[in-house]
């Protein structure tokens, strides 16, 4: 395992990050993780909080996009008909999506006792990716309490790489995970903050482009299972959040949701027939009261001002994906299955990003 200090993550685009780099930079969204990091039990849970608040009472504007549905996600179809969030974000492998769902009900009706009797009932939000290569995924071994410790361990401060949900997922042949970046952007005098947050788990070796670089040709070459690369079909998912503190509507926010297609493509993804590739955005501007008779929403940015907003999406979700194979560490799971990391598959990757051109 390389343990040396990783050199800074290629930058996406001209548009500069925020502080942190992460999706916590924009203001109120903080991260949590839990990891399951027990032999052939490789998974977890990652919670994304959209604000420090109940959820359930100030209700998040968002939308979604299904770039390829071959996902098994909860609470999108609520999502899309009303264009809020009334729960955390949850991730997690494809057989916990039940076990984290239950807990988000559970917690919802801890805070609000009210809930499915004298209220409405909540709707869950958990998106999946499939993590059974490294991890032994027949265990269910995701439950209520792994949710709970993700949700205690949210902050500003967002680890990355083989954590949380990302700790058994694999990403174009190497090891996936968690990756989040962040976009400033300014329009007609004001500063805004888009950042997004990645589950990777997709992709073939050969297609990897880093920086505009195909660097994946190489590392297949340089592979043993090089042929393997060039012919196996793209399977997996990516799961794409995007955060703005912008003042957008429902609307617009599943148009921003949809660019996130574009950061995915430039790294190399064809959204193949078996990968599950899904976008969220939501934005931190303004919040829906669970008992509102009106809204109240503050003046919508037009249409036709969205463009630097549609390029801090691509350019997030592009540096996330580069982000959590940047920052993951090889893992070895079930049956002896192992995944090396992109800089223990090339500890030159610095140098072929520089000085590759095909």
């Amino acid at each position: 395992m390389n343990m040396q200090p990783f050199p800074p993550v290629p930058h996406a685009g001209v548009l500069p990050s925020g502080p942190r780099s992460s999706i916590a930079d924009v203001a109120g969204v903080t991260v949590g993780h839990c990891t399951l990091d027990e032999g052939p039990i490789q998974t977890g849970v990652t919670v994304l909080h959209p604000h420090p608040g109940d959820v359930y009472r100030r209700k998040v504007p968002a939308g979604a996009t299904v770039i390829n549905g071959f996902g098994k996600s909860v609470g999108l179809v609520q999502v899309n008909e009303l264009g809020l969030l009334e729960t955390p974000i949850a991730l997690t492998n494809t057989f916990g999506v039940g076990a984290i769902a239950q807990a988000q009900i559970r917690s919802a009706i801890r805070a609000n006792p009210q809930i499915g009797r004298d209220w409405p009932t909540v709707n869950p939000l958990v998106f999946e990716c499939n993590d059974g290569y490294l991890n032994d995924i027949q265990a269910l071994a995701v439950t209520a309490e792994h949710y709970e410790i993700a949700c205690s361990n949210a902050s500003v401060e967002v680890q990355r790489g083989a954590v949380g949900a990302g700790r058994g997922m694999s990403c174009f042949d190497l090891k996936g995970g968690i990756g989040t970046a962040s976009r400033v952007i300014e329009i007609a005098g004001e500063r805004y903050t888009t950042g997004a947050l990645a589950l990777t788990n997709f992709g073939r070796l050969p297609t990897l482009t880093l920086g505009g670089v195909a660097v994946g040709r190489v590392l297949a070459k340089r592979s043993a299972s090089g042929d393997t690369h060039a012919t196996k079909p793209e399977h997996g998912s990516i799961i794409m959040i995007i955060a703005t503190d912008a003042p957008l509507d429902a609307r617009q926010l599943k148009r921003l949701s949809m660019r996130a297609a574009a950061g995915l493509a430039r790294t190399g993804s064809v959204y193949g027939h078996g990968s599950g590739d899904i976008a969220l955005a939501f934005t931190t501007a303004w919040t829906v009261a669970c008992d509102a008779d009106l809204a109240i929403r503050p003046q919508i940015l037009a249409d036709a001002r969205l463009d630097p907003l549609f390029e801090a999406c691509a350019d997030s979700v592009e540096q996330s994906i580069v982000d959590a194979m940047w920052h993951a560490v090889s893992v070895t799971g079930r049956t002896g299955h192992r995944r090396l990391s992109l800089h223990d598959a090339a500890p030159d990757i610095a140098q072929l990003i520089d000085g590759v051109r095909l």
